[in-house]
């Protein structure tokens, strides 16, 4: 794949995204830019959602994950829908009876002012810092794939993408959001049939054998059932459950989507039928990867190994394979399903970064339309450049493992949100509101000392649940600077 045809297609990409921006954007609002003013189809809503709950690092790691993983990431997405049941049930009636823009404003009406800001600053940390890792790494592929052959440096290739990003969002936010992401998913299902379609086409399997060869490879097991391995059914069941609940159901970025639909009821519809499509698009995931690795096998192809340990690097599998020993179009399928679950992701990421800061830390229905406009433009354009600095910081640090472990980190002020929304919705008592925040921050610190011990101390090694132990011990904490309320003066809860 020449560099000059990626380009063509990165920027057919874009053009297709800008006039879909200059379309919907049209008399924009804070009410269409935070909410899409509440009136958007619960069916377009379900589909766009599957776009940004992806990002392009699954696109990679899922497939590159099967052989040492197994389908053992099925019994997480199984989980998932467990997490799905417990948002439309009870999250979603409760945003909806408030009628909230951010959900965590629910946090000042049970507890207080310092409750609320402390929830938003832990999801800004979080979504920040999250959707910085998974630009930098696709970010990465790109830069290996394409812009290193033309001498271009990695802060221009992260500076346009993201300029490109701001492009197409800064005006309509979410309401061009929904229809840019319904675009984009499109683009990345059919990239990901396609794939599986031509993998299948070159191992001469029609779709019954394709389905046997997936079935019958050890590499499609589920269901592991010993307690002490990282991929015991279980534990990966409950993580995917809670996993959901915290990083969908508490996160303003995916439940943003959600507030925009027209009424409680079509929330729930979208909720039930994008349960349904997101275990259906993993088990594609999955299946692809299983075929990437017999592709390569009945090729002779080499993988990539981890020189120290000596085993397949599997998130360089598909990558390497569709740029360098697929058909020409098979390559292209690749980069544009990349980019497309990519830019799903990032660009909802920021609009969700950039409503939490509006409402949350500016109030920003307190200005007029015309200076609320100005202000939600800056601050998007403030978040670009802060996802550009955390970008370029993990280009410096240039060490993959202290990267993910910037990332896991992010991961674990989920856990405090947990625990605040637990006490809130369980609980009907107060609590001293200027230590919540002490708390908040106490909770995830001591997790990361139990998680770093545990191995030694109980031969246990945390994985997923490790947002589990946060939450709890964050839940706790919470308990013990907590006083009766008076339900009358505060009845949200």
């Amino acid at each position: 794949m020449s560099p000059t045809l990626v380009l063509s297609l990165i920027a057919g990409y874009f053009v297709v995204l800008i006039i879909i921006a200059y379309l919907t954007s049209r008399k924009a609002t804070s009410e269409s830019f935070f909410i899409a003013n509440r009136n958007a189809p619960w069916y377009m809503v379900a589909f766009a959602m599957i776009g940004t709950s992806l990002s392009g690092v699954t696109f990679i790691s899922i497939p590159g994950m099967v052989a040492s993983q197994s389908w053992s990431y099925m019994a997480v997405v199984l989980g998932y829908t467990v997490g799905y049941v417990v948002i439309g049930t009870v999250l979603m009636p409760l945003y909806y009876r408030l009628r909230l823009v951010s959900i965590y404003t629910y946090l000042e009406q049970r507890f207080g002012f310092w409750s609320y800001k402390t929830g938003a600053l832990f999801f800004l940390i979080s979504r920040a810092v999250g959707a910085a890792f998974r630009l930098f790494l696709v970010a990465g592929v790109l830069q290996f794939a394409v812009f290193d052959q033309l001498n271009v440096p990695f802060a221009v290739t992260v500076t346009v993408s993201i300029f490109l990003i701001y492009l197409y969002t800064f005006r309509g936010g979410l309401k061009t959001i929904l229809w840019t992401d319904t675009f984009q998913t499109l683009a990345m299902l059919v990239c990901v049939a396609v794939s599986i379609y031509l993998m299948a086409n070159e191992l001469n399997l029609g779709f019954a054998g394709l389905v046997k060869t997936v079935k019958e490879s050890t590499m499609s097991q589920i269901y592991f059932s010993d307690p002490k391995d990282d991929k015991f059914f279980w534990k990966q069941f409950a993580s995917g459950a809670f996993i959901t609940i915290v990083m969908t159901g508490l996160d303003q970025d995916l439940m943003q989507k959600n507030l925009s639909c027209r009424n409680l009821q079509d929330a729930q519809k979208n909720m039930f039928w994008f349960t349904i499509a997101i275990v259906v698009v993993n088990v594609f995931f999955l299946s692809l990867g299983v075929l990437l690795y017999q592709f390569a096998a009945a090729k002779g192809i080499s993988l990539p190994t981890n020189p120290t340990t000596g085993k397949v690097i599997g998130d360089n599998v598909f990558p390497l394979l569709a740029t360098s020993h697929f058909s020409l179009f098979a390559g292209i399928v690749f980069i544009l399903g990349i980019i497309a679950v990519t830019y799903a992701s990032a660009d909802s990421a920021l609009t969700a970064l950039t409503t939490s800061f509006c409402v949350d830390m500016l109030t920003i229905k307190q200005y007029p339309e015309a200076q609320q406009k100005r202000v939600r433009q800056l601050t998007h354009f403030g978040f670009s450049l802060v996802l550009i600095v955390i970008i370029l910081i993990f280009r410096a640090i240039n060490d993959q493992s202290v990267i993910t472990s910037v990332f896991k980190a992010a991961g674990y002020t989920y856990g405090p949100l947990l625990g605040l929304y637990s006490f809130g919705i369980f609980t009907s008592r107060g609590l001293h509101d200027k230590l919540v925040l002490p708390v908040c921050v106490v909770a995830p610190l001591l997790t990361w000392f139990i998680n770093a011990n545990s191995k030694d101390w109980w031969g246990y090694e945390f994985g997923f649940e490790i947002l589990i132990l946060n939450g709890l011990l964050t839940f706790l904490g919470l308990l013990a600077i907590s006083r009766p309320r008076n339900l009358e003066l505060n009845p949200v809860a």
